[in-house]
């Protein structure tokens, strides 16, 4: 069986997608609200059952709501992992370590559910694949990846933003319809 493609747990093959809860309409993120993504492809995606939803942060042992966190010294994910860089919140306290966790049960989850595609949140400490805060709660952005993107990459597989669903339909082995 080719790598992008798992058993499907109803019988038959199909792509399977690690998607953020938030983008599904989950109240999940820090100040206790969703992002949903009302894109026909991601419904269609929920239809055939390829979706397989997760927030890191919340499977890291974060509550919602909780203060917002970055990643600190405008540095990225991998910095995060390879014990280089910290996550804090807005107050100052160390989140690094259920940020790492979450990471974790992400990739976890997306190796059960035999995952080889995740389609994030865009700007989040953990989420994030093209860009995150800088960690200056000032609302600056820079080019980098959160933990669990970063995670996700170097175990093979592709992280998309939300932004890209297109991008992302057009590496599926079936077709988007």
């Amino acid at each position: 069986m080719p790598p992008s493609l798992s058993l499907h747990p109803y019988g038959g093959n199909s792509p399977r997608i690690l998607v953020s809860a938030c983008l599904l309409g989950q109240p999940v993120r820090y100040d206790g609200s969703a992002k949903p993504l009302g894109h026909t492809l991601l419904q269609l995606w929920q239809q055939k059952g390829w979706v397989v939803p997760l927030c890191p942060e919340m499977a890291g042992g974060l509550p919602t709501p909780r203060p917002p966190a970055e990643i600190t010294h405008a540095l990225s994910g991998r910095d995060v992992l390879a014990g280089t860089a910290t996550v804090q919140d807005i107050t100052g306290a160390d989140m690094t370590a259920p940020f790492i966790a979450g990471a974790h049960a992400a990739l976890a989850l997306a190796q059960q559910q035999g995952c080889q595609f995740a389609l994030l949140i865009d700007g989040s400490p953990s989420c994030g694949s093209q860009m995150i805060y800088d960690g200056s709660f000032n609302g600056q952005k820079h080019t980098g990846e959160g933990v669990t993107a970063a995670l996700l990459r170097q175990h093979g597989l592709d992280v998309f933003a939300h932004t890209e669903i297109e991008q992302l339909a057009k590496r599926l082995p079936h077709p988007a319809t």
